[in-house]
C-alpha cells in the first residue's frame, strides 16, 4: 500500500501539473472573452453585470481545456483532506505545497512557457532537498 508520504507527493504532482494546464485553459478562455467583448457593450446595471459575470464563469467551466484539469485538481484536493486525517499537518502541508510548487514549475516549462530554466531547476532542486529533509 502506498504510504502517506508518497500520497502527499502524488497530490503535489497532480496539483502542480494541473495548475499549469489550467493556466493554459484559462488563457484560451480569456482569448474567447476578449474577442467576444470587443463586439459587445459593457453592461450598465448591476443585474446585467452579475448576469455577465455568471455567463463568463459558466463559459470558463465549459472550456474543457480548463474544466477537466480543474476536476482532476479537485480530486487531488479530496485526497489531500483524506491524507490529513492520518498525517500531521506540520508534515503534510510543507511536503505537498513544496511538491506542488516544483511540479508547477516543471510542468510550465514542459508546456513551453517562458521561464528562466536554470533558476527553475535550482528552485526545484532546493524544494526536493527541503522535502527530503522534512521526511528524514
Amino acid at each position: 500500500m502506498i504510504g502517506d508520504i508518497e500520497k502527499m507527493i502524488a497530490v503535489g504532482l497532480v496539483w502542480g501539473s494541473t495548475n499549469a494546464i489550467m493556466r493554459r485553459g484559462a488563457l484560451i478562455w480569456d482569448r474567447k472573452v476578449r474577442s467576444s467583448s470587443a463586439q459587445t457593450t459593457k453592461p450598465s446595471t448591476l443585474h446585467q453585470r452579475l448576469l455577465a459575470t455568471y455567463k463568463n464563469w459558466l463559459n470558463l467551466l465549459l472550456t474543457w481545456q480548463y474544466s477537466i484539469p480543474f476536476l482532476i485538481n479537485l480530486s487531488a484536493s479530496a485526497t489531500f483532506f483524506a491524507i490529513l486525517s492520518d498525517t500531521p499537518i506540520s508534515l503534510a502541508v510543507p511536503v505537498t505545497n513544496a511538491t506542488t510548487f516544483a511540479a508547477t514549475a516543471v510542468s510550465a516549462m514542459l508546456l513551453g512557457e517562458e521561464t528562466r530554466v536554470w533558476l527553475a531547476l535550482l528552485g526545484t532542486f532546493l524544494i526536493v532537498l527541503g522535502v527530503w529533509i522534512c521526511i528524514m
